[in-house]
């Protein structure tokens, strides 16, 4: 309630995730996050990667599972609901025609990453099934990173200095 509350008082502030990637391999990268065991990602053996971890669009997904969770949870405590299950399955169309821009298809940005994106979510709880809806609905109206998915932002991409 506290954190409610912070935001209430101030909706104007933002917070900040930071991320360091280093390649190791062919395709395989550590992308470490604080203190954390670093992230591996890779690339499928048919994207010539070593498949030694997920690819870089399933660690989106996972991403985006997991604050789909984190705001179901935290709906539901708000609510007074007692979850007794909650698993988030997520599927993409994506492709990569353009081989990266390494020589493959002329494309434009939109024709390029997630097609669509299908999420089911599997819940329990002591609610009945409409009330389980409305609490995965208001998760998914505010989900930062499922907002970052839906709407345009502002990037960068630049060498160091």
């Amino acid at each position: 309630m506290a954190f409610a509350e912070k935001g209430r008082n101030n909706p104007g502030s933002r917070g900040k995730n930071n991320v360091h990637t280093v390649m190791q391999g062919q395709y395989r990268s550590l992308s470490y996050v604080g203190n954390h065991t670093p992230v591996v990602v890779d690339e499928p053996l048919h994207l010539f990667g070593e498949d030694t971890a997920p690819a870089p669009g399933e660690i989106v997904l996972s991403g985006l599972g997991g604050c789909l969770a984190v705001g179901i949870t935290a709906v539901a405590t708000w609510k007074q609901v007692k979850l007794s299950k909650l698993e988030v399955f997520l599927e993409a169309d994506i492709g990569n025609p353009a081989a990266w821009g390494a020589g493959g298809a002329e494309m434009e940005p939109a024709q390029m990453g997630f097609q669509a994106i299908r999420v089911k979510i599997v819940i329990e709880g002591d609610a009945t099934r409409d009330e389980l809806d409305e609490i995965v609905r208001h998760a998914n109206y505010f989900s930062p990173v499922a907002n970052s998915m839906r709407n345009p932002i502002p990037m960068t991409v630049a060498l160091a200095d």
